[in-house]
């Protein structure tokens, strides 16, 4: 089983997280919702094959990879997968409300 080194899980976190505040914001020149959509999806897929990926390479004993690193990126994929699922839910809400409209 691997030591997990926790300066180690501080620094990745600590770099995961200015990384996460220096990403430039999507420009959407064009207005195309159904591409901004579909950019969205990819990256929660990209980043639930991510965890898979690690959860699978340390369940075989790779020396490289710890647990936790596997549980972060376990716990990013079901964070993000969340957050789609309260998109779809919201767009349903305003899909049924704009549907009930009287015309």
């Amino acid at each position: 089983m691997s030591d997990i080194n926790v300066n180690q899980v501080l620094a990745q976190m600590r770099t995961m997280s200015i990384e996460a505040g220096n990403k430039p914001p999507v420009s959407n020149d064009s207005g195309d919702f159904a591409a901004m959509l579909k950019q969205s999806i990819d990256a929660v897929n990209q980043t639930q094959k991510q965890s898979s990926k690690l959860a699978t390479a340390f369940e075989t004993g790779q020396s490289d990879v710890s647990l936790a690193e596997v549980m972060i990126a376990s716990q990013k994929a079901s964070v993000s997968f969340q957050a789609m699922l309260q998109v779809r839910n919201k767009l349903v809400d305003a899909y049924k409300d704009v549907m009930s409209m009287p015309m």
